[in-house]
């Protein structure tokens, strides 16, 4: 009798979470990944910045996962409106959660629900390409630009709206989201941090690529740079330190955009009568280990606001979640008999995409061990309770298509190696399909 698994979630830990699975089950395994979007990949395909291909390419190394006889990928499948926690006990020996964290976290500062005050989640779905997110969501017709938060994903934010729409053609972009990138006004960002350089988040290789910026001009302030002593910083943090204090003695070159990397200074009112205006910023100062403001204000023009302060997880309709931390409640990826976690979901927004990996394989090693002493065969199976609700999967062959007809895409508009399709009708369609997934429960 093979051991049956569903993963919720197609994402690096959900894939990972599979691979675990087929590697120390010892047995026969069968393993389903459940996605509510009809692709694969999670956040290497809508959170990775397009102009990395070389993260990316990691979707081939998920891609062998999903091609594994033992594993299948069932896509527009969500939980909590085509299935429920109790319909997948009754079909599997085990479920794993793995759906990420994907929200932002707020600021809590008066004006943040003006429009033009947007999450980077938001943001990067669109140039991305996520469904959720369609392309006339942003416009771009703000000259000024505050990204608040001094992390990869403000970083990756910047650089996309830095560069120049042809530097951008050759990646997976939407067409749609290119030709609003083509007309964009933008021309003066601000990338802001509560804090000094040494305490941002960015890593070495991302910030350099800032200041690789053929289309624009970057700067730091030396009072915001300090010149204290590096020497007893980590190697990655005084690389840091040292790369924004080399930028303060940068002489403008003139490039149509300008980046202003603002450090010391957090954001207390988003302005604006109807929409976003302005920015209203505290001078700090860390006292005991703690941001401090010290009432010195300043004001900075900007049409939008992007919210990049980290990311958090939501709940999942029928699993236990605690608020405070964000997270499912486990002990080593176990929630409780027969449910578990992986990823952000179960660890919090920290690690890398290859952090998923041994994350995955602990969750999978305790799942592995509560099922040694035993079980009964799960009584259903989810291929009919779905067929009993007019919900037909995408299969991992229909996802191929789609993948094919961006490939297509791409051909005809002379751009790379693919360009993403725009919104669920559109996949769908490329993948023969007349209608989207049947009705709810």
């Amino acid at each position: 009798m093979p051991l049956r698994v569903a993963v919720v979630g197609s994402g690096p830990a959900g894939i990972y979470t599979a691979e675990a699975l087929t590697k120390q089950a010892g047995g026969p395994v069968e393993v389903d990944v459940l996605d509510r979007l009809p692709t694969p990949y999670g956040l290497v395909r809508y959170g990775v910045a397009p102009d990395h291909t070389s993260i990316k390419s990691i979707a081939g190394y998920l891609r062998r996962v999903l091609e594994q006889p033992t594993v299948r990928f069932l896509g527009g499948v969500e939980l909590g409106k085509d299935v429920s926690v109790a319909d997948l006990a009754a079909c599997y020996d085990a479920v794993v959660y793995c759906t990420g964290a994907m929200v932002d976290r707020r600021l809590g500062i008066p004006g943040e629900d003006l429009p033009g005050s947007v999450a980077a989640t938001d943001f990067v779905n669109w140039y991305c390409g996520h469904p959720d997110v369609p392309p006339e969501t942003f416009s771009l017709d703000s000259t000024d630009v505050a990204v608040i938060g001094v992390g990869n994903v403000a970083v990756d934010v910047v650089r996309v709206l830095a560069r120049s729409a042809e530097e951008l053609r050759a990646t997976d972009v939407p067409q749609e989201v290119l030709d609003r990138l083509t007309k964009s006004q933008v021309r003066t960002l601000h990338m802001i941090g509560r804090r000094g350089p040494e305490h941002a988040k960015f890593t070495l290789k991302e910030l350099r690529e800032l200041g690789d910026l053929e289309n624009c001009d970057v700067s730091v302030r030396h009072d915001e740079a300090g010149d204290s002593d590096v020497s007893a910083l980590s190697r990655q943090v005084r690389g840091n330190v040292e790369v924004l204090r080399s930028w303060c003695a940068r002489a403008s070159a003139g490039r149509p955009r300008r980046l202003d990397v603002r450090f010391w200074l957090r954001p207390v009112e988003i302005l604006g009568t109807g929409h976003v205006e302005g920015l209203k910023l505290e001078r700090t100062v860390l006292k005991d280990g703690r941001v401090t403001g010290t009432g010195e204000f300043e004001v900075i023009p900007a049409g939008m606001v992007l919210r990049s302060v980290g990311y958090q997880s939501v709940p999942l309709p029928g699993v236990p979640f605690d608020e405070s931390t964000m997270t499912v409640p486990n002990v080593a990826g176990r929630v409780a008999e027969g449910q578990y976690v992986a990823g952000w979901l179960k660890r919090g927004p920290t690690g890398v995409i290859g952090t998923n990996k041994s994350d995955a394989a602990e969750t999978v090693r305790t799942l592995i061990a509560d099922l040694a002493a035993g079980r009964e065969a799960p009584a259903s199976r989810l291929d009919d309770v779905l067929a009993a609700r007019g919900v037909s999967p995408v299969t991992y062959e229909q996802w191929l298509s789609i993948e094919a007809a961006e490939a297509a895409l791409a051909a005809s508009l002379g751009r790379g190696e693919h360009v993403k399709l725009v919104g669920l009708p559109a996949m769908f369609e490329a993948c023969g399909r007349t209608s989207l997934p049947g009705p709810s429960l």
